[in-house]
């Protein structure tokens, strides 16, 4: 304990978990300038890097999206039509055929 001299603390400047604000001890402050050139890094105004690269998938992801998502919505439909007729197949062509005998049939006078 007695071995590390005592030095002035300095104040650690803390900042918002998104980084846009600083804490001076009262209040908090904006740690990027109006016009998003400067920032504050704890102890002066340095100037802005460029931002972080923005990860979008862009046009490309979108068209691959709708393409896939398309496909699946086939995909189900398909299966769907595949269950009906082979579950209710025979009721299906009883009503086709009724159907096609009254168009058939000569009208009543």
């Amino acid at each position: 304990m007695g071995d590390q001299p005592q030095t002035p603390s300095t104040p650690r400047t803390a900042f918002s978990p998104d980084g846009m604000w600083w804490w001076d001890g009262s209040q908090w402050r904006p740690a990027i300038s109006p016009d998003g050139k400067w920032r504050w890094d704890g102890r002066a105004w340095v100037p802005a890097g460029p931002g972080p690269a923005r990860a979008g998938g862009g046009a490309g992801a979108a068209i691959g999206i709708t393409v896939v998502a398309f496909i699946g919505i086939l995909f189900l439909v398909s299966i769907v039509v595949i269950v009906i007729l082979l579950t209710m197949g025979n009721q299906i062509s009883n009503v086709f055929s009724n159907v096609a005998a009254a168009l058939g049939a000569t009208p009543s006078p």
